[in-house]
């Protein structure tokens, strides 16, 4: 097989985040449509990102985060974007470099992108392996005024917590996805 020189994976990785990039920004100009949400999957010790020591002492590796129906402040740049969500009903500001995200998930259409994010950009590669972490699950607090409003009383914050004893339970983008 002749060497990819042109660099094709790389191309095609920095086009699907673009597809992320301008998502976001329309949601953050105009708010979620209709049932849209998103499950947005990060690597915590990635370069850039801006996350509470108490966050990043809680998933030192990865984290999912729900933007959904309590969000404030979602700005997008072209390197990555900022948004306000509530934890344990802390408010917490995260910025979150594009190139640190691992999955981008609408589960109300059942579109999903997948990113590779490299070893040395998040954490120390035999760490990862070694030791799998748990995706946090995370509904957020309270949105801002001048987004689209969606009020569900009975929403709870969802967050999964790690097992107790020796491993990890590792929660898959697949447990939300329509059967």
């Amino acid at each position: 097989m002749a060497e990819d020189q042109i660099r094709y994976d790389i191309l095609a990785q920095e086009a699907l985040r673009g597809v992320m990039r301008k998502v976001l920004a329309e949601v953050a100009r105009t708010g979620l449509p209709g049932n849209h949400h998103f499950f947005i999957t990060f690597m915590t010790g990635a370069p850039g990102v801006r996350i509470s020591s108490r966050l990043h002492e809680r998933y030192p590796e990865q984290m999912t985060i729900v933007i959904q129906f309590q969000y404030w402040d979602l700005k997008v740049t072209d390197t990555g974007f900022e948004v306000g969500l509530s934890f344990s009903d802390v408010p917490e500001k995260l910025e979150i470099p594009f190139s640190a995200v691992r999955g981008f998930y609408d589960p109300s259409v059942n579109f999903e992108l997948e990113f590779e994010v490299k070893a040395e950009a998040a954490a120390a590669p035999e760490e990862v392996a070694a030791k799998p972490e748990p995706i946090a699950v995370v509904k957020p607090a309270e949105r801002k005024p001048a987004t689209k409003k969606k009020a569900d009383a009975t929403e709870k914050e969802a967050v999964e917590e790690p097992a107790h004893g020796k491993g990890a339970d590792v929660v898959s983008l697949d447990a939300f996805r329509k059967k």
